[in-house]
């Protein structure tokens, strides 16, 4: 295994899809009807979508590399939220969100994730914020021991649509070392 991690640029967009396509299911609840999973793949994970992601000003993809694949990826982005629901539940301000975070499961549970996490949260303190927050389904109890194994506490929910219905996450966030502020 040759793992590397680097920036996402525009090349990367249909790799990334395709990455997504097979990870984002394994993050929704089981119940999640399968018709939904895709339009959201289709819509929200789509090449397009990653291509407007990768130049959206203060969104940025890292991309966790095995050979010439994308075995996952992680996205952080420096806009400050907007939901309710999060802004009341966040304890740190300025924040840092990490948007998405998904390891192909062939990478489960051989210190992939564990590097890309450090990778991204290093990326996250570079921006000088005080801290990360991030959303995950209430029911993915695997990321959830992940997330708190790597420092993030519960410290509320929110909503997550999926199709014509919500789901519930758990709100979480974690301090970032304190550093001098550089481009993300």
């Amino acid at each position: 295994m040759s793992i590397e991690i680097s920036t996402a640029t525009a090349d990367d967009a249909a790799a990334l899809a395709a990455c997504a396509a097979i990870t984002f299911p394994l993050a929704c609840p089981p119940d999640s009807p399968p018709e939904d999973i895709r339009r959201h793949i289709e819509t929200q994970l789509s090449v397009e979508r990653f291509e407007a992601n990768i130049d959206a000003p203060g969104h940025t993809i890292l991309c966790l590399r095995d050979g010439e694949e994308i075995a996952g990826y992680s996205m952080i982005v420096l806009n400050q939220p907007t939901d309710a629901d999060v802004l009341s539940a966040l304890s740190i301000s300025p924040v840092v969100e990490l948007s998405k975070f998904y390891v192909h499961p062939d990478h489960h549970g051989r210190g992939s994730a564990a590097a890309l996490m450090a990778a991204t949260l290093e990326l996250a303190a570079a921006s000088g914020l005080p801290g990360v927050w991030l959303g995950v389904n209430q029911e993915n109890s695997r990321a959830l021991r992940f997330y708190t194994k790597n420092g993030f506490r519960r410290v509320g929910t929110k909503r997550f649509r999926l199709g014509d219905r919500f789901e519930d996450d758990f709100i979480l966030e974690q301090a970032l070392p304190a550093r001098t502020r550089t481009a993300a």
